[in-house]
């Protein structure tokens, strides 16, 4: 997202194009940055905590940031949104 999108507008078209583009429930793939901390990683996969998520981080070259995938069964495109929502309360975290 933008910094100049009104967030309600992002997700109301991320929610039209996954609707289109899925059968749900599916398989997604949320990709997050975070500065380098243990605690921001930690926060993020406590959000998916028992929820059978594929969790991989790796570091940036220069060690600044951690790059955060996670592979998980979601059941509508609004489940999908809600854990958007709920990351980016994670300070310095990108959506990807």
């Amino acid at each position: 997202m933008s910094a100049s999108q009104n967030p309600d507008e992002f997700y109301a078209k991320l929610k039209s194009q996954l609707s289109d583009t899925s059968l749900w429930p599916a398989p997604y793939l949320f990709k997050f940055i975070v500065p380098a901390s243990a605690a921001k990683v930690e926060q993020i996969t406590t959000i998916f905590d028992n929820m059978g998520a594929v969790i991989n981080t790796k570091d940036s070259r220069t060690g600044k940031y951690t790059s955060v995938s996670i592979n998980v069964k979601m059941k509508n495109p609004d489940a999908v949104i809600e854990k958007y929502k709920e990351v980016s309360v994670v300070e310095g975290v990108i959506s990807l």
